[in-house]
């Protein structure tokens, strides 16, 4: 099988991106039409930035399933869709065909259908990395019902928060997840989430690690009971067939959860027909994907990179894509490097904090692994630095592999700026050049395009895009208004992205990171008013101001500084008890790396907190503080100085 719009040259790169940018409805359709319709559109692309409005293949009739499933049947039923690592390397791999996976698939929509479930209702999935949550996610999508995967790693408080705002009425769930050394209690995660929550009607249960689990009658469900039910009635003389829901290319089809610069997660949404050609046209293009080879993305599918590049974008393709339970430390740090000699993965795609985290333990996991199935490396998730950049070429890549250094977003749905596996040149750490159909533009703090260099000979600005490209969010969950101010009224009729970037005269940008009030740590956004609302639910904090610093691992780590009434026991205590409050409300991932109590906080006379001088003090930056005379109380600022941890 080939890919009739996969790029081949540098020229053909440009020609290709001068269309989309010139003739972007028949530059889109002409790809668009390499996939099943059940009706075509009406009309490529209707779109503004004010309302903000975006539309995408109007009036066009599909199922994305059909497209990432049932096309393949014919000619590839018995090819690997999805092969499964599982978190021990003793266990047994599974290897999930096309037909299996129409099979398992058609099986999870019937159970769905069975329970009530219809097109348009929200479905909140929260499973560890087991085939059953492709299943659950492609099943939902079978059915016209909108999924809502939520990541592993999540406290109760973050789900219950998540289910309210989605007013999701069926969860599908494990009894516990292993990842690396450690068993995570999901059913139960879940039971705290559900307390006083009236709207959920099923909880779907998948049996993973044996933990013992409560299960109430009416509401509670085994997968395996359900699964076992339906199978009969989705399989009928030999075949297996459960209709797929006809759905508007504009209908929703998932919601993922993303921190933003306000305490309150936001339901970002993306839809059926301008997701799916946007995953599989940037999966195919950047990737270099050839038919037969092996992918292996270790994003979590709980995140957009999993969706995008585990599932919907390899599958739309007819891809082999490996999905991996455990983590890349466990049982040792030779894991990433056994499994991609194990399969001879040809396509390896993970975070640069993996990256940096391997690197800390040398060379000696990699020795006696066999990496010459490499074709193509990747990183997503934050930029990655040279030394890093530099250690994956000349360790796995063995110098003969491109680096793909992808930029997007979870707003994004897919990939935006990156070069192209082997066609367009690449330079490390920087992102390069911008996909077809992806318009970048440098704007200053009033929304005026940069147009001269600063002293580096390079220009640098907030990095917003001038149009919409297939994959773009089209709305942030019942709250439109939110996505306008968001995304869209920070600057008259652009994209606001909310990072930093800068270009040289080739047109080549780098991502400079985050200029808002979003922290990337280790790849996921966590808004700094969401870790400081948990701070401050501590019965002894009066008041936080959280900080991004740089972290040798992670990117950027997390630095709160606390005010507190009263120390409960010592300092120390008082500090481990503030952690686990944001670990009970958010979730592990969100924890300050460090907390350093104060006495006050620099504030403006209106009472502003300078998080400018919080950050360079973070940074070490002390002698660059700039002018603190403005502020109520200067003397604060020599406080904090002296007191840095």
């Amino acid at each position: 099988m080939s890919y009739p719009y996969q790029i081949k040259s540098y020229e053909a790169y440009k020609e290709a991106y001068k269309k989309s940018v010139e003739d972007p409805e028949n530059f889109w359709a002409d790809i668009a039409n390499n996939f099943q319709w059940r009706k075509k559109w009406d009309k490529v692309l209707d779109w503004n930035f004010t309302e903000p409005k975006v539309e995408w293949f109007k009036g066009a009739k599909l199922n994305i399933t059909e497209n990432c499933i049932d096309r393949y049947l014919p000619e590839m039923a018995d090819q690997p869709a999805i092969i499964w690592e599982p978190n021990n390397p003793e266990d047994r791999v599974r290897v999930v065909t096309y037909a299996r996976l129409h099979k398992r698939v058609c099986q999870f929509a019937q159970v769905l259908k069975n329970l009530g479930v219809k097109k348009g209702d929200r479905v909140c999935i929260y499973m560890g990395m087991v085939p059953e949550l492709a299943y659950a996610v492609l099943g939902c999508a079978r059915i016209g019902a909108i999924h809502s995967v939520i990541f592993g790693g999540f406290s109760a408080q973050s789900i219950a928060d998540r289910l309210e705002d989605a007013k999701a009425e069926y969860i599908v769930t494990c009894d516990g997840a292993y990842r690396g050394a450690k068993d995570i209690p999901l059913k139960s995660i879940i039971d705290d989430a559900l307390i006083g929550n009236k709207v959920v009607k099923k909880v779907i249960v998948y049996t993973r690690t044996r933990t013992p689990v409560s299960m109430l009658k009416g509401r509670d469900v085994w997968w395996e009971d359900e699964m076992e039910h339906a199978e009969g009635q989705v399989e009928k003389n030999g075949t297996v067939s459960f209709p797929a829901e006809e759905m508007d290319a504009e209908d929703p089809l998932f919601i993922l959860y993303t921190s933003g610069s306000t305490g309150k997660p936001k339901g970002v949404v993306h839809t059926c027909g301008g997701y799916m050609v946007w995953t599989n046209y940037t999966f195919v293009n950047t990737f270099q994907y050839q038919q037969g080879q092996k992918h292996f993305c270790t994003a979590d599918i709980g995140w957009i990179t999993g969706h995008s590049y585990i599932l919907y974008g390899p599958l739309s393709a007819g891809a082999t894509s490996v999905m991996f339970e455990g983590v890349p430390t466990w049982p040792d740090a030779g894991r990433f490097w056994e499994i991609v000699d194990k399969y001879k993965i040809d396509i390896l795609y993970t975070a640069p904090t993996a990256i940096r985290s391997l690197m800390s333990y040398g060379l000696d996991p990699i020795k006696d692994k066999d990496l010459s199935s490499l074709k193509v490396l990747g990183t997503v998730g934050e930029p990655i630095n040279e030394e890093a950049w530099h250690w994956y070429d000349e360790n796995i890549g063995k110098k003969k592999c491109p680096i793909v250094d992808t930029w997007w977003q979870t707003e994004t749905g897919g990939i935006l700026i990156t070069n192209l596996a082997g066609v367009t040149p690449a330079i490390p750490s920087w992102a390069t050049l911008p996909l077809p159909g992806v318009q970048p533009v440098l704007v200053d703090d009033r929304g005026v395009e940069i147009t001269e260099k600063n002293e580096e000979g390079l220009y640098k600005g907030n990095l917003c895009m001038k149009a919409p490209w297939p994959g773009i969010l089209r709305t942030t969950y019942g709250d439109h208004e939110r996505c306008r101010t968001n995304y869209f009224a920070t600057y008259e009729n652009l994209y606001f992205t909310g990072d930093g970037a800068m270009k040289d005269d080739e047109g080549f940008y780098r991502i400079t990171g985050r200029v808002d009030d979003v922290l990337n740590v280790s790849g996921h956004r966590i808004g700094t008013a969401e870790v400081e609302n948990a701070i401050n639910m501590h019965a002894s904090v009066v008041e936080s101001a959280v900080v991004g610093y740089p972290h040798d691992i992670k990117g950027q780590g997390i630095y709160a500084y606390v005010i507190v009434s009263s120390f409960h026991g010592s300092e120390d205590e008082t500090r481990k008890d503030i952690l686990q409050t944001v670990s009970r409300i958010i979730g592990p991932i969100a924890k300050p790396d460090r907390i350093q109590f104060v006495n006050g906080l620099p504030k403006t006379r209106s009472g502003k907190i300078m998080r400018r001088i919080l950050r360079k003090i973070a940074e070490g930056e002390i002698e660059k503080l700039g002018d603190t005379s403005t502020l109520l109380d200067p003397g604060v600022v020599d406080d904090i100085k002296k007191g840095k941890v």
